[in-house]
Order: C-alpha cells, then structure tokens, then sequence
C-alpha cells in the first residue's frame, strides 16, 4: 500500500546539512556526551543516542572518514494528545548517499522498537522510507491509523484509495511488549467509553476509534 510520496533533497544538500549538523554537534559537545548504542551493529561505524526533552536523536557515525554518516530523531507529535504521546514517536532520518541501503536505518528503527517505541509515519514519506516499514512490518505488528483530533483511530484494512491518500492517514509499528490488546487497555479505554481497537483487520475499511483523553 503506497502512502503520499516526500520531496527528497539531493545528496548534495543531505552531505551540506549533515556537515553542519556535525559542526555544532562537535562545538558544543553533544556528540561526546551522547550514549554509544548498538555496539559492533555495523563495523566501522559508531552508533550515539542522546535524549531532550522526551525526543531521542541517534547519530551514525564513520569513525575512519571522521564524517556524520547520518541521523534518526524519534520526535514528540503534536497531533496527539497527552496520553498517546506517552507511548509513540515519529521517526525522521538523514543519511548520506553513500550510507543509503546498508541497513543502517533499519537497526536504528529496530533499535528503538526493542526499547519499546511505537513508531508512527509521517503525513508523506519517501519511497525508501515507505520500503523501510513495509520490511519492519515483516517481524513487527504494523497498523494502519487515521490521526485526528489529537486521538488516534485505528483503520481496518484493506484501506481504500480516498482514506490513503488522506493527510491523516498513518501507519504505526508496535514496539516491543506492544499490541492491540495492550494499546486498548493502556490508551484505548482512557475516557471508559467503551470503544475497542479491532483485534484484527478487516475487510470492510471502517474505523473504530480508539479514544484517549488530553
């Protein structure tokens, strides 16, 4: 299922943000102070997390070229409410040309699914990110939602053309200890209105929604 397509910079405009990302990472020390993480996951590249102000940023680096291979932020939505934002972050990742298909992306998505993330998409994506979830959802739950109101709905699939192409419509991946049951019970019933995450999709297309209160 294709969701709406992101403009994508070139490789020449991705290699001069990240050097200067590097440049104030490395002046003010950020850098230094961040948690390595995913130790010997890709050789000859170093793997650093830090947290601010409940948004998680993961920083590859060659540590041969001396150079900032990329990142991933996992950042705070503000198109949902309190309760939800407890529980998920949107992914947004940077690489340069040359670290593209090497799987680097995929062990940070992983790396923050095991820590128990769940991972909403943004409004539009590009094609080698809508390929990256499409593969995650291999080995994770993967929902398709419809993000509204600062509540979020969980959509029964397949999901026709006019709710695909809608500005709303997401899909999420369920981190570890996560799925539908536990999202239920945990931000479902927040209002004890009653309404139900479907256990499983189904044909029809229809919503349910799964209410949560600010």
């Amino acid at each position: 299922m294709e969701l709406r397509v992101d403009v994508q910079l070139g490789p020449g405009e991705v290699d001069d943000e990240l050097q200067s990302l590097q440049a104030r990472l490395q002046r003010t020390g950020l850098i230094d102070s961040a948690t390595e993480i995913l130790q010997n996951q890709c050789p000859g590249l170093m793997f650093r997390h830090r947290e601010a102000d409940g948004e998680h940023y993961v920083y590859v680096l060659d540590v041969a070229r001396g150079c900032l291979a990329g990142y991933t932020v996992f950042n705070r939505l503000i198109e949902v409410n309190r309760r939800v934002d407890r529980f998920v972050r949107a992914p947004h990742s940077k690489y340069a040309l040359d670290y593209q298909r090497r799987g680097i992306a995929t062990a940070v998505y992983e790396w923050a699914l095991g820590q128990g993330f769940c991972l909403i998409s943004g409004a539009r994506q590009s094609p080698g990110a809508h390929a990256l979830w499409r593969s995650l959802a291999m080995s994770h739950q993967l929902a398709y939602i419809e993000v509204r109101d600062k509540n979020i709905a969980f959509l029964e699939t397949p999901i026709d053309e006019l709710t695909r192409d809608s500005l709303q419509t997401r899909m999420l991946l369920f981190g570890k200890g996560w799925d539908i049951d536990r999202w239920q019970l945990t931000v479902g019933q927040a209002r004890g209105s009653g309404a139900s995450v479907p256990a499983a999709p189904g044909p029809s297309g229809r919503r349910r929604q799964a209410s949560a209160s600010t």
